[in-house]
């Protein structure tokens, strides 16, 4: 691992500096390489939303061939993900194609979801959502009052938090 100190980053504008700077809040050591399990987190903190193939992708293209130390290092990761980010890759939906979203699974037009309802396409259908994504959602997005998804108000909150 000595050698991944040698490697340089040149830092050549405001968003390489901002790859490296989400970057290096999960480098625990300081030296410039983390851990492949962080990879996800370090794209969501960027603003991305990678699926978990795309995090597997990028781990694959940014992991040192031939390393088993499961380890990325700033000086491969950079250029991709600014490759990434100017080809807006993993780019979150449209607020707009949300509420259709909701729209379509809202078949008879009440204005909400239930969260029973939610929970079962979210786990069942395209790529599942694991049990602590659903809950990081649901702790938002649903009525306590009547567990119910009022998908309107809950996307309003989405743009007042982004």
């Amino acid at each position: 691992m000595e050698e991944y100190f040698d490697i340089p980053v040149n830092l050549n504008d405001d968003l390489d500096r901002k790859i490296a700077d989400a970057f290096s809040i999960f480098d625990h050591h300081g030296q410039k390489t983390v851990d492949v399990r962080e990879v996800g987190s370090i794209l969501r903190f960027l603003g991305l939303v990678p699926t978990e193939q795309e995090v597997s992708e990028t781990i694959a293209e940014t992991e040192f061939a031939g390393d088993s130390s499961g380890t990325v290092h700033l000086s491969k990761f950079l250029p991709y993900v600014k490759n990434l980010i100017i080809e807006r890759r993993m780019e979150p939906v449209a607020i707009e194609k949300l509420l259709e979203a909701f729209q379509v699974l809202d078949y008879e037009g009440k204005g909400f979801v239930t969260r029973d309802f939610m929970a079962k396409i979210m786990m069942e259908e395209g790529e599942p959502f694991s049990l602590e994504e659903l809950e990081e959602m649901f702790s938002c997005a649903v009525d306590s009052s009547n567990v119910r998804i009022p998908y309107e108000y809950y996307l309003n909150q989405l743009i007042i938090d982004i």
